[in-house]
């Protein structure tokens, strides 16, 4: 529709113009410097034509060299692009040796040669060549010097994962003096004292951790092992220990895993009461197994209280196996054996677990029973070992009866 009226419009304006120009062409004298040119206007026009053509071609030939550069190196681009694609897929696939090849191919005329270098790494490290790996993190550092950070980080991890921990130390060392608290060196480095059970050097990272803003559920997992060293080692002071504790955001404090830590860990301190205290307010907000089996663990000033505040929420949780086994716990702590073994019984009715079968064990060698509770300790075993141990496993227990 457009290209007819287009047409139609250049039919027209040919038509008129070839009306008055055949009819007159004019005239046109043109005097510069002594020379003159005669012509006719249609001349004139024709003139201009050639001259603009002449000037469009020039300016093409001129800029041939530059567009023909262009295409080829956005064709080596594509062909690098497609090289890089290939050898991420081949990677993804578990073909290492050919992913790092076509990585390696391209890189020198990838749009993104750091991905080429780090991925190159990655494939030498999965084949086990750590001087190729190391080769191909060093050509990226040359190519690519702002990116130093990352391609530390990058062989931090590969370090790690190969067991190289006092190199991954030294290596993410490097980060911290160019980066301060980098986030994600700082986790690794928690890691990797983790792995050396550096727990000095852990606890003493913890706090720059929980200023870096890491997610809670890195700094939880981190957390949890630190407190354990903290309230554990040599020496070990409330005074000391609480700081470390409040420091961290509010969110990890709430986590599960890390409350228990550090209920265990005030109950270590001497001061049990507070880790009772705290282990109730965190079950009214979030009903968790895990800390009601701490509540059992913890010595708070008056173990009757703790006892009836378990008896409490058993009211509301009747068939919670960890609750009942938490129950019995504290019935024994208060002398209360009968009441203890009922407990029991019905634990391992609804939910049994080593830990409440050598409970059981435990109380019925107190009540001098002997053989049941080297079957009790056996059946214990055998569930920890899912059965592999051939030992003889407990009966269902006697029903529950209440002291």
């Amino acid at each position: 529709m457009r290209l007819g009226f287009w047409a139609l419009a250049a039919l027209f304006v040919g038509a008129f113009a070839a009306h008055f120009l055949l009819g007159d062409q004019g005239y046109v004298l043109i005097h510069f410097r002594g020379y003159v040119v005669e012509m006719s206007v249609p001349a004139l026009v024709l003139a201009f034509a050639l001259v603009y053509v002449l000037i469009r071609a020039l300016k093409r030939l001129w800029r041939a060299p530059r567009a023909l550069g262009e295409a080829l190196a956005g064709r080596s681009s594509r062909k690098a692009g497609d090289r890089l694609t290939a050898g991420l897929m081949h990677m993804t696939e578990g073909d290492w040796t050919r992913g790092e090849r076509l990585l390696t191919q391209g890189v020198k005329n990838s749009s993104a040669p750091l991905v080429n270098y780090l991925m190159a790494a990655r494939a030498a490290h999965e084949q086990d060549a750590r001087e190729r790996r190391n080769e191909w993190l060093k050509l990226a550092c040359e190519a690519l010097p702002e990116a130093e950070v990352t391609i530390l980080l990058t062989q931090a991890e590969m370090q790690y994962e190969d067991g190289e921990l006092e190199q991954a130390l030294a290596t993410l060392q490097r980060i911290q003096d160019k980066e301060g608290d980098h986030r994600a060196a700082l986790a690794l480095t928690a890691r990797t004292k983790i792995a050396l059970d550096d727990r000095a050097g852990l606890v003493e990272l913890l706090p720059r951790l929980a200023r870096a803003k890491l997610p809670t559920a890195v700094l939880a997992e981190i957390a949890a092992p630190a407190l354990e060293a903290a309230g554990a080692r040599a020496g070990a002071t409330y005074e000391a220990y609480m700081p470390l504790w409040s420091g961290l955001p509010a969110p990890v404090r709430q986590t599960p895993a890390v409350l228990r830590t550090h209920a265990l860990a005030l109950n270590r301190l001497g001061h049990g009461e507070q880790a009772a205290t705290e282990l109730a307010a965190a079950l009214k907000r979030d009903w968790h197994a895990e800390l009601v089996r701490t509540y059992g663990e913890v010595k708070g000033s008056d173990p009757l209280k703790q006892l009836r505040k378990a008896e409490e929420w058993l009211k509301a949780h009747p068939d919670d196996g960890v609750l009942l086994m938490t129950a019995a716990r504290l019935c024994m702590l208060n002398e209360l054996w009968g009441k203890a073994r009922s407990y029991l019984e019905s634990s391992l009715a609804l939910a049994p677990n080593p830990d409440a079968y050598a409970l059981y064990g435990n109380l019925l060698d107190r009540l001098g029973e002997r053989e049941q509770a080297a079957l009790a300790y056996h059946s214990g075993l055998a569930l920890a070992g899912d059965g592999v141990l051939s030992l003889p496993a407990l009966g269902s227990p006697p029903a529950a009866r209440r002291a």
